[in-house]
């Protein structure tokens, strides 16, 4: 027994040194490597057209249109122009009954008749007084009414001449004629209608300066420039596309939709008729407006910053970018610079990311 115990403490201490350590289960000062998945990323590419693109609604107008009416009261017998007709500068728009406007200047004629017989009377009279009074036959005081009757009837044949011309005048302006060349953008009255001085009839637009007319709220206005540019097109034709360049912006918002109303100058063969509904964005295909969603935009010390994506082949990693945002509007926001018209920007999650992180597959928001 003795020399059984001594032979298996010799094989014991002749065994290697390894054999006694422990499994490598149980070794809890080594480290474990645990594998971090690659997350996919919700992104957009950075661009100003396309599905992505946010379009405002406008009209073509005219940056010179007036309102036409008549300076004299009057009945309207006859309106030769109707909603969309082209006229040239002095073409009959409306007329007025001339009967009424002819008798009150054949009445204006006949009491301008009446105060120059007086004024002549009133003449003949002051004369003859001034001959007796040089003869001490009238007295002073005759004299000095002789006078008075002499200018009070000078100044009736002058009213009355002043009656006959506006009488003249307004029979005159019972024809309604254009001021310019232009169409008939509105009509507000029908033959027929009793009008007073000044109540409109219809209005006037020049077709030489034409204008798009677009509203949006205070909040897309911030950060855009003074000489903007934007592309106009209509939805029955998509593919001509015409720029215009920002003019200028109303300076009080609309009390009931709290947007201001911006003009934008269109060229001279632009193929828009007065009227005519387009559709308006942001940039041009040569002067790009980078368009992206606000939920992209994160803060890092006080400046703004977005993750653009970078890929080279199956791999993929993120960048923080530092951006100058401007205006905002449905959610998007102009980016006046740090990307580039292709970039693809994460717009999900972006506070879960750190530089240089891998990322996998883009998904579509």
């Amino acid at each position: 027994m003795t020399r059984l115990i001594a032979v298996l403490a010799a094989l014991a201490m002749a065994a290697p040194v390894h054999a006694l350590s422990l499994p490598g289960w149980m070794d809890f000062g080594s480290p474990v490597e645990v594998a971090v998945p690659i997350r996919p990323v919700v992104s957009e590419i950075v661009e100003d057209r396309g599905h992505d693109a946010r379009w405002i609604p406008g009209v073509v107008g005219s940056r010179t249109q007036v309102t036409m009416a008549f300076q004299t009261l009057g009945r309207m017998v006859s309106r030769p122009v109707d909603l969309g007709d082209r006229v040239e500068r002095g073409d009959v728009l409306a007329n007025l009954a001339a009967e009424d406007l002819a008798a009150t200047t054949r009445a204006a004629e006949a009491a301008l008749a009446a105060a120059e017989v007086q004024r002549d009377t009133a003449r003949l009279t002051l004369e003859r007084t001034e001959a007796l009074a040089a003869r001490n036959v009238a007295s002073a005081a005759q004299l000095e009414q002789a006078q008075r009757a002499a200018a009070a009837a000078e100044a009736g044949a002058q009213q009355a001449r002043s009656a006959l011309v506006q009488a003249r005048d307004s029979q005159g302006y019972a024809r309604m004629t254009a001021p310019f060349s232009g169409v008939v953008s509105a009509i507000y009255e029908a033959p027929g209608s009793v009008l007073g001085a000044g109540t409109p009839v219809l209005q006037l637009s020049a077709e030489d300066q034409r204008e798009a007319v677009i509203d949006l709220p205070e909040s897309a206005l911030a950060g855009l420039p003074p000489d903007a540019v934007f592309t106009l097109w209509q939805r029955t034709d998509p593919d001509r596309q015409v720029r215009a360049v920002l003019d200028r912006i109303d300076p009080i918002a609309d009390m009931a939709t709290r947007t201001r109303r911006l003009y934008l100058t269109l060229p001279t063969d632009a193929p828009f008729r007065l009227g005519s509904l387009v559709r308006a964005r942001l940039g041009t295909a040569s002067e790009p407006a980078l368009m992206l969603s606000g939920t992209a935009i994160f803060q890092r010390d006080g400046v703004p910053h977005v993750w653009r994506v970078l890929r080279k082949g199956q791999d993929a990693q993120v960048q923080a970018v530092p951006v100058a945002p401007s205006g905002a509007f449905q959610g998007r926001v102009l980016i006046g610079k740090g990307l580039a018209p292709g970039d693809e920007v994460v717009i999900r999650g972006v506070h879960s990311l750190a530089d240089d992180q891998p990322v996998g597959e883009r998904v579509q928001p």
